[in-house]
């Protein structure tokens, strides 16, 4: 049992499993909202919630198997699990195989139609590890790509697309878009010698910030305009100022000549922000 368990602790730190609390409260916010046109059942929410580990899961152990040879070569990154020998490529490879499998029938259970929108969702959360090869604009890949849990969460409830939710997935697309701008600026000058595509190192460091901050900006309004489209209250005003500051505290602790707190921004604040918002919109609604 005891190697067992270090296996799986190995794989949950491979993938940063702790970092799914960046996403996951986007797409049960999704849920909260859905719940005023159509009933949530234990099951779907429990099969939702398997979808969201699982997806996540596979699409972090495919950008480790795919970045395996850069990050055997960065130092920031040498340290890491399959370039350091701690997970082997099979079991990696198993790993993504049994998640990519696990999402997929979590979709199935949910519905037909969320069964045949996991293999495109797959596809796309795979693709971005190979974007970076070729654009600099690989972090808004990467935001586009996140921000569509919010969306499946709210297909998998209601079993229909409606445009209101779109402001939630922008909201998720510019702050993890953002973010991910001022987390590459630690890697300008491998991703330059190496030939590796981001914003830091095609337009420097104090463009970036400056990208980013624009980029938290439309977050900030975007979450704004979901106050006003789904009328919410007072609980969810008080989080969307705190998750304000926060915002602003990311972009002034972290900066162009100083990324010695980037860890602690990226994922105290973040975390604390996606939660903030999740319990603005709870609190919201069990005061309805």
């Amino acid at each position: 049992m005891k190697p067992m368990t270090g296996q799986i602790l190995n794989f949950g730190r491979m993938i940063k499993f702790s970092h799914t609390v960046f996403a996951l409260p986007f797409a049960l916010s999704a849920v909260v909202l859905a719940h005023r046109s159509a009933e949530i059942t234990f099951q779907t929410f429990f099969w939702i919630l398997v979808a969201m580990v699982s997806a996540r899961s596979a699409a972090m152990g495919f950008n480790r198997i795919v970045d395996n040879r850069f990050d055997r070569l960065n130092p920031r990154t040498a340290n890491r699990h399959i370039p350091s020998g701690t997970v082997s490529s099979l079991s990696a490879i198993l790993f993504i195989s049994g998640f990519s499998i696990a999402f997929i029938l979590a979709s199935a259970m949910i519905s037909r139609l969320c069964f045949w929108l996991s293999m495109p969702v797959l596809v796309i959360l795979f693709f971005y590890s190979y974007t970076k090869r070729f654009t600099s604009l690989s972090h808004l890949y990467l935001g586009m790509s996140i921000s569509l849990a919010p969306l499946g969460a709210w297909i998998a409830v209601t079993g229909r697309f409606e445009p209101a939710i779109l402001i939630l997935c922008i909201a998720l697309l510019t702050y993890i878009a953002g973010f991910d701008i001022l987390y590459a600026c630690q890697d300008v000058q491998f991703d330059q010698k190496i030939g590796l595509f981001s914003i830091p190192s095609r337009l420097g460091v104090k463009a970036a910030f400056h990208i980013s901050s624009i980029l938290h900006v439309a977050t900030f309004i975007s979450l704004t305009a979901l106050f006003l489209i789904f009328d919410l209250g007072m609980v969810y005003l008080l989080a969307l100022v705190i998750i304000g500051v926060l915002l602003v505290f990311q972009h002034r602790v972290i900066r162009p000549h100083d990324l010695a707190h980037i860890e602690l921004a990226f994922f105290h604040a973040n975390s604390a922000i996606s939660i903030l918002l999740f319990l603005g919109i709870l609190g919201d609604e069990l005061l309805r």
